[in-house]
């Protein structure tokens, strides 16, 4: 398991474009019949792939976490964002199609992926982060979400927000996780972009076109870097940085956090006017 290491934002200010996607960017994680993770020093997040093709794959658990299974001082949330795929926990079925979202609850001892055809397999995203209390495993699927439309074609950034695990909707100990859909000619994400203190964040990018690029923008607001990302790739965020995008084409993002505030709208805005 790839590990992630904190980064001071004075420090940051000298991170040449290869130095930022070595400290920041998770890519090419998603590989046929395999489950990769990578633990980040942000809130001990952990960020995941798994793709089964033509077997079943479990939930490994990690030398580092000095457990005895994955949840046992654990939560996690699960996106499927391709072919239809089954996942069991502790032996309960629970059947996802693109876009639906799974969260588990700390304590569950097995988890395994599965897809539903192997030759339109799942893509499932996983963010998991410490908890201190158990949450019930619960199912939500896209149509049940909790849906909030932003933005419009004139700023070219209109999008449907998806809240899966907030406090109105999936009730978690410490995860906050959702997805973005950009509407057709649009491609900004995030904008105005925004800090949060009080918790990391975490971006995983789908539905890019081949051929497309998404620019992602990091850095305090006045010293803001960019790197370039394709699909299926996420990046971490620290507290102290924005975390916008726009892409070549319109695309969809998941997005992440744990940290002291279970508030979605838990974030400090920063004006347009005042980026550099």
């Amino acid at each position: 398991m790839k590990t992630i290491h904190s980064v001071h934002p004075t420090d940051f200010k000298s991170y040449d474009t290869t130095t930022i996607r070595e400290r920041f960017l998770i890519d090419k994680q998603v590989q046929p019949d395999q489950i990769n993770c990578t633990y980040t020093h942000y809130d001990r997040m952990i960020v995941g792939m798994a793709n089964p093709v033509g077997k079943t794959l479990g939930l490994p658990n990690y030398p580092n976490l000095r457990a005895e299974y994955f949840l046992e001082r654990r939560e996690i949330g699960i996106i499927n964002v391709a072919g239809a795929g089954v996942v069991k926990a502790d032996g309960e079925v629970f059947e996802m199609n693109k876009l639906d979202c799974l969260y588990i609850g700390k304590g569950t001892k097995s988890v395994t992926f599965e897809s539903a055809d192997p030759s339109v397999p799942a893509v499932f995203y996983l963010l998991s982060s410490p908890a201190h209390a158990v949450y019930p495993t619960t199912l939500l699927t896209h149509a049940d979400a909790i849906k909030v439309e932003l933005g419009s074609v004139a700023t070219a950034n209109k999008r449907t927000i998806n809240k899966y695990i907030h406090l109105e909707g999936v009730r978690s100990c410490q995860l906050v996780m959702g997805l973005t859909i950009l509407h057709e000619g649009s491609v900004w994400n995030t904008m105005p972009a925004h800090v949060h203190d009080r918790r990391m964040e975490a971006y995983f990018y789908f539905d890019v076109p081949a051929g497309q690029k998404i620019f992602h923008y990091m850095g305090e607001g006045q010293e803001t870097r960019h790197i370039t990302m394709d699909n299926y790739d996420a990046v971490v965020s620290p507290p102290w940085s924005i975390h916008s995008g726009s892409g070549t084409s319109n695309y969809s993002f998941i997005w992440g956090m744990a940290g002291e505030n279970l508030d979605y709208t838990d974030m400090d805005a920063i004006a347009i006017t005042d980026l550099k």
